[in-house]
Protein backbone atom coordinates (compact mmCIF):
# COMPACT_ATOMS: atom_id res chain seq x y z
CA UNK A 1 0.00 0.00 0.00
CA UNK A 2 1.47 3.21 -1.51
CA UNK A 3 -0.26 5.57 1.15
CA UNK A 4 1.95 3.31 4.05
CA UNK A 5 5.16 4.65 2.09
CA UNK A 6 3.77 8.33 1.96
CA UNK A 7 2.76 8.44 5.42
CA UNK A 8 5.77 6.84 6.90
CA UNK A 9 8.10 8.93 4.85
CA UNK A 10 5.89 12.19 6.31
CA UNK A 11 6.13 11.26 9.91
CA UNK A 12 9.94 10.52 9.33
CA UNK A 13 10.01 13.74 8.06
CA UNK A 14 8.17 14.98 10.70
CA UNK A 15 9.97 13.60 13.67
CA UNK A 16 13.67 14.94 12.14
CA UNK A 17 12.04 18.35 11.27
CA UNK A 18 10.64 18.12 15.11
CA UNK A 19 14.52 17.06 16.18
CA UNK A 20 16.21 19.69 13.66
CA UNK A 21 14.18 22.96 14.36
CA UNK A 22 15.10 24.04 17.63
CA UNK A 23 18.92 23.67 16.43
CA UNK A 24 18.51 25.10 12.52
CA UNK A 25 15.40 26.30 11.90
CA UNK A 26 16.41 27.14 8.34
CA UNK A 27 16.93 23.52 8.06
CA UNK A 28 14.15 22.08 9.29
CA UNK A 29 11.88 24.34 6.73
CA UNK A 30 14.17 23.32 3.75
CA UNK A 31 13.56 20.03 5.19
CA UNK A 32 9.85 20.43 5.03
CA UNK A 33 9.68 22.39 2.03
CA UNK A 34 12.13 18.83 0.23
CA UNK A 35 9.66 16.39 1.85
CA UNK A 36 6.30 18.29 0.41
CA UNK A 37 8.25 18.12 -3.10
CA UNK A 38 9.10 14.38 -2.80
CA UNK A 39 5.39 13.55 -2.17
CA UNK A 40 3.98 15.49 -4.77
CA UNK A 41 6.90 14.05 -7.11
CA UNK A 42 5.67 10.92 -6.13
CA UNK A 43 2.14 11.36 -6.35
CA UNK A 44 3.00 12.94 -10.29
CA UNK A 45 3.06 9.50 -11.72
CA UNK A 46 0.38 8.41 -10.58
CA UNK A 47 -1.76 11.49 -11.32
CA UNK A 48 -0.10 10.72 -15.05
CA UNK A 49 -1.60 7.31 -15.34
CA UNK A 50 -5.35 8.65 -14.31
CA UNK A 51 -4.50 11.73 -17.29
CA UNK A 52 -3.63 9.05 -19.88
CA UNK A 53 -7.19 6.89 -18.96
CA UNK A 54 -9.22 10.13 -18.45
CA UNK A 55 -7.79 11.14 -22.32
CA UNK A 56 -9.09 7.58 -23.38
CA UNK A 57 -12.42 7.75 -22.05
CA UNK A 58 -12.89 11.53 -23.43
CA UNK A 59 -12.15 10.29 -26.81
CA UNK A 60 -14.24 7.20 -26.84
CA UNK A 61 -17.23 9.51 -25.77
CA UNK A 62 -16.82 11.60 -28.31
CA UNK A 63 -15.43 14.87 -25.81
CA UNK A 64 -13.88 17.64 -26.93
CA UNK A 65 -10.61 17.65 -26.04
CA UNK A 66 -10.35 21.24 -25.29
CA UNK A 67 -12.54 20.61 -22.48
CA UNK A 68 -10.48 17.50 -20.87
CA UNK A 69 -7.34 19.65 -21.00
CA UNK A 70 -9.25 22.67 -19.56
CA UNK A 71 -10.48 20.96 -16.72
CA UNK A 72 -7.31 19.12 -16.27
CA UNK A 73 -5.47 22.02 -15.63
CA UNK A 74 -7.97 23.49 -13.73
CA UNK A 75 -7.51 20.76 -11.15
CA UNK A 76 -3.72 20.74 -11.96
CA UNK A 77 -3.85 25.01 -10.79
CA UNK A 78 -5.50 23.34 -7.63
CA UNK A 79 -3.43 21.20 -6.85
CA UNK A 80 -0.28 23.61 -7.13
CA UNK A 81 -1.29 26.45 -5.57
CA UNK A 82 -2.41 24.22 -2.47
CA UNK A 83 0.99 23.00 -2.36
CA UNK A 84 2.37 26.26 -2.83
CA UNK A 85 0.00 27.77 0.17
CA UNK A 86 1.02 25.27 2.39
CA UNK A 87 4.57 25.18 2.17
CA UNK A 88 4.73 29.17 2.48
CA UNK A 89 2.03 28.91 5.18
CA UNK A 90 4.67 26.17 6.94
CA UNK A 91 7.52 29.21 7.12
CA UNK A 92 4.74 31.56 9.09
CA UNK A 93 3.81 33.87 5.98
CA UNK A 94 -0.48 33.36 6.33
CA UNK A 95 -0.80 36.13 4.01
CA UNK A 96 1.76 35.52 1.40
CA UNK A 97 -0.06 31.83 1.58
CA UNK A 98 -3.43 33.55 1.21
CA UNK A 99 -2.48 35.15 -2.24
CA UNK A 100 -1.18 32.25 -3.57
CA UNK A 101 -4.48 30.46 -3.09
CA UNK A 102 -6.44 33.93 -4.73
CA UNK A 103 -4.24 34.01 -7.69
CA UNK A 104 -4.54 29.64 -8.08
CA UNK A 105 -8.99 31.30 -7.53
CA UNK A 106 -8.51 33.79 -10.36
CA UNK A 107 -6.75 31.67 -12.59
CA UNK A 108 -9.27 28.83 -12.86
CA UNK A 109 -11.80 31.00 -13.09
CA UNK A 110 -10.03 32.41 -16.01
CA UNK A 111 -9.59 28.99 -18.00
CA UNK A 112 -13.28 28.34 -16.41
CA UNK A 113 -14.93 31.25 -18.81
CA UNK A 114 -14.75 29.43 -22.24
CA UNK A 115 -16.66 26.05 -20.53
CA UNK A 116 -18.85 28.31 -18.93
CA UNK A 117 -19.81 30.61 -22.18
CA UNK A 118 -20.51 27.28 -23.97
CA UNK A 119 -22.98 26.01 -21.10
CA UNK A 120 -24.91 29.04 -21.72
CA UNK A 121 -24.79 29.19 -25.42
CA UNK A 122 -25.83 25.24 -24.87
CA UNK A 123 -29.28 26.00 -22.54
CA UNK A 124 -29.80 29.34 -24.75
CA UNK A 125 -30.40 27.16 -28.04
CA UNK A 126 -32.49 24.89 -25.67
CA UNK A 127 -34.78 27.41 -24.44
CA UNK A 128 -37.36 28.25 -26.78
CA UNK A 129 -37.54 31.92 -28.33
Amino acid sequence: MEIIQVVGFGLLATILILVVKEQKPIFAFLLAVSTSVMIFLFLIGKIGNVIRMLEDLAESSGVQMIYLKTVLKIIGIAYIAELGAQVVRDAGQESIASKIEMAGKVLILVLAVPIISIIIETVLKLLPT
